[in-house]
């Protein structure tokens, strides 16, 4: 979607925002995959960001939320203003996102391990109107340790839900061995699945407009280690 800023302004607009550096890797991570889903795939409009046939994005990985605060200041969801009183009191950015607070936030995330399962619930409940949009889960690796994810995992491929696609940032952090690849755990489940630099946009967006008709589709963007 079209906005104010480019991505060069990204990394200014984190830097208005302190107090919670203990996740800025965690932040970071997450920076070149949203700003392509915002920029390049997702249809949303930060005038109408409850419009019926919007697209639904859900941060799932909502631990330092700063690089997802700062792409929707340069989508035109927020000001460069609202980041300057980030975490303080009276702001409506807090460390974890609030959807009833930040405009274009569609689920209050920060307790890992839910997302997921909420996208599976409102891609399930979109089917039933085709003129509504696709929903897109940003999950962290560590996440899948979480047993919901895994139920979430099944039930998704059961139901075929090609309205879905999960984003899954690789930066080593798991607890669990994933042989074959985080993206076996989901093929097992009928998923298709695409493998990107998760810091390379061109290649995020192939991956995530990867045809995957009648299931629904995780791309894992690896990061490296610690990032």
């Amino acid at each position: 979607m079209p906005g104010k800023y480019g991505y060069e302004s990204l990394k200014g607009f984190m830097s208005l925002m302190t107090g919670d550096e203990k996740h800025s890797d965690a932040a970071t991570s997450t920076l070149d995959v949203l700003w392509t889903l915002y920029d390049r795939i997702l249809t949303v409009d930060a005038i109408d960001p409850t419009a019926p046939e919007r697209d639904r994005f859900y941060l799932s990985k909502g631990h330092g939320p700063m690089a997802y605060y700062a792409v929707l200041t340069a989508k035109g969801f927020l000001t460069p203003t609202d980041l300057e009183g980030f975490g303080t009191y009276d702001s409506i950015l807090g460390h974890h996102p609030d959807r009833l607070r930040v405009p274009g936030v569609e689920i209050s995330s920060g307790s890992l391990g839910h997302g997921l399962a909420l996208a599976v619930g409102a891609a399930i409940g979109l089917g039933i109107d085709q003129s509504a949009g696709r929903v897109f889960c940003l999950l962290g690796d560590g996440e899948l340790d979480e047993g919901s994810n895994h139920e979430a995992i099944a039930l998704a491929g059961r139901l075929g839900l090609s309205r879905l696609t999960a984003i899954v940032i690789d930066n080593n952090s798991s607890m669990l061995g994933w042989p074959g690849g985080i993206e076996k755990r989901f093929e097992v489940e009928g998923w298709t699945s695409a493998v990107v630099d998760g810091r390379d946009h061109d290649e995020i967006e192939r991956g995530i407009v990867d045809s995957h008709q009648g299931s629904p589709h995780v791309v894992v963007a690896h990061i490296g280690t610690g990032a």
